[in-house]
């Protein structure tokens, strides 16, 4: 794979050691050895992140793990195991940075089910707010719900992609659904890519749970 190409953007140590620690769950260490070799980004092998918030992982490192995973196991293989890390991410995700922005109980609300996907949404964006450079919006169309990500960096640096890319996040909103809904399944569907030549990365969540 080509040499890292930096953003200046980043996610905090902390974030990074979540990610690694998913895709070890999903893949194994060797796979995942291989896969930070593929990236370019062998010095995480033996050592993750560092479990503090200085913000110090690059957009660009993100990315390029996407990049190797299609690289290594196809575009379908590869996009499936980021859905699958990013559903496995969520869980200490919230343990880490839930009671930051007040979601912790949420669940045993007794708000509608749309007012407390409402909450818990505009949350998550704001944790990305408070602790990267990350730029998240929200906002509702006939009931739906959209997630936009300004500054992206499931996709950093990737272009005239033929499809969405950024499954990793779609996998951490699937999963931050099922966890606020109470186990039900929602369908959330990649509409936009920077990738692709979009000016920001939009996720349609359909408001009607599959289950």
């Amino acid at each position: 794979m080509a040499a890292l190409q930096k953003s200046g953007l980043y996610y905090p140590n902390k974030m990074g050691l979540i990610a690694l620690r998913s895709l070890e769950e999903v893949m194994g260490k060797n796979g995942l050895r291989t896969i930070l070799k593929l990236a370019g980004l062998s010095r995480y092998a033996d050592r993750y992140p560092s479990d503090n918030l200085q913000k110090e992982i690059d957009f660009a490192e993100i990315s390029a793990i996407g990049r190797a995973l299609e690289s290594m196991y196809g575009s379908r293989g590869g996009r499936g195991l980021a859905l699958k890390a990013g559903r496995a991410a969520f869980p200490d995700t919230l343990r880490q940075f839930g009671a930051l922005v007040g979601v912790a109980d949420l669940t045993s609300s007794v708000l509608p089910l749309q007012a407390k996907l409402r909450i818990g949404l505009n949350a998550f964006a704001q944790i990305y707010a408070q602790l990267t450079d990350q730029r998240t919006g929200v906002e509702e169309r006939g009931g739906d719900f959209i997630w936009t990500i300004y500054k992206c960096p499931y996709c950093w640096g990737r272009h005239d992609e033929q499809q969405p890319v950024c499954y990793t996040a779609t996998g951490l909103l699937q999963e931050s659904l099922r966890w606020l809904s109470g186990v039900r399944e929602f369908r959330v569907q990649e509409t936009a890519c920077i990738a692709m030549g979009d000016p920001a990365c939009t996720f349609l969540i359909h408001q009607e749970p599959m289950s």
